[in-house]
């Protein structure tokens, strides 16, 4: 029976598609094996990646934008540029629109992602990344902040390691790029537990998509996550939520948060988010 259940996944693990989305919870490894930063890489096009870096969240885009630069030339990238963008004008720019037209892979920075978002959202640089990411053209990457922004719902800020409640999180409006999930970073590293449940208790038809340091969520166009790096990716699904207070209690009073289904995914672990379906990463086919 078990090996038949193991073979019944099997079947349904999908091949990896070229392009991807990598949601990665900051701190990634810059130094060693740099699994992460590599598969960007590879998903970007190898030798013949064309990558563009966004530092616009960081306060230093020039050392941070720099550095991730020599990163990705040293992997072997045939093409590195940095965009500057620090104002909203400069996404309407013939140069910005013609880098992001042209590249296979755009990564964004960790900073501030209210800054980030202030910079790029609703800017014709933005549509450019939206469209070429949901046409598989371009493989997308974000770290920290970068991954933050990556919800149509995103957390802006708050505290951590207390009981849910609304004063806890602070949500903003996102990129939307994967408008289905609120992403939280540095997550286990920062007790970030509860404000995430605080984030999906007002938005019940999100998933919560929480990501440790040096561990990254890649999101294939065919609806898979699979979790990667040292740590683990918590998805928190309250699909079949029954109840909540939320709408009902002071800011700072504790939330009740009734049957939801708690993920915890390690490296090669999947998860599909519309068919809701975990597969283990013993049951993987190698490609």
């Amino acid at each position: 029976m078990q090996q038949l259940k193991a073979k019944s996944l099997e079947m349904r693990t999908p091949q990896a598609t070229k392009t991807a989305v990598l949601v990665i919870g900051g701190a990634e490894d810059k130094v060693h094996g740099r699994e992460i930063l590599r598969t960007f890489v590879g998903r970007a096009g190898a030798s013949n990646a064309h990558i563009t870096i966004i530092p616009s969240a960081s306060r230093e885009p020039g050392i941070i934008g720099g550095r991730y630069t020599r990163i990705f030339e040293e992997m072997g990238a045939n093409k590195v540029e940095i965009l500057d963008i620090r104002e909203r004008e400069q996404c309407e720019t013939s140069n910005i629109k013609a880098s992001l037209e042209s590249c296979t892979g755009v990564f964004l920075t960790g900073g501030d992602q209210l800054r980030l978002c202030g910079v790029l959202s609703d800017t014709p640089a933005m549509e450019i990344i939206r469209q070429r990411v949901r046409f598989g053209q371009l493989t997308l990457a974000g770290t920290s902040a970068g991954a933050a922004v990556m919800g149509h719902h995103m957390i802006a800020g708050g505290g951590s390691g207390e009981s849910p409640n609304r004063s806890l999180v602070d949500m903003a409006t996102g990129l939307g790029l994967i408008p289905e999930v609120i992403v939280d970073q540095h997550f286990h590293n920062r007790n970030r537990m509860g404000r995430l449940m605080s984030a999906i208790a007002s938005h019940p038809d999100r998933f919560g998509i929480g990501i440790d340091e040096d561990t990254c969520a890649m999101f294939e166009r065919d609806g898979w996550l699979q979790a990667m790096g040292k740590g683990s990716v918590t998805i928190i699904d309250p699909t079949e939520i029954t109840h909540t207070n939320e709408p009902h209690v002071g800011a700072t009073e504790p939330l009740t948060l009734h049957n939801l289904r708690l993920h915890i995914l390690s490296h090669g672990d999947r998860f599909h988010l519309y068919q809701r379906i975990v597969l283990p990463a013993v049951y993987r086919i190698s490609s």
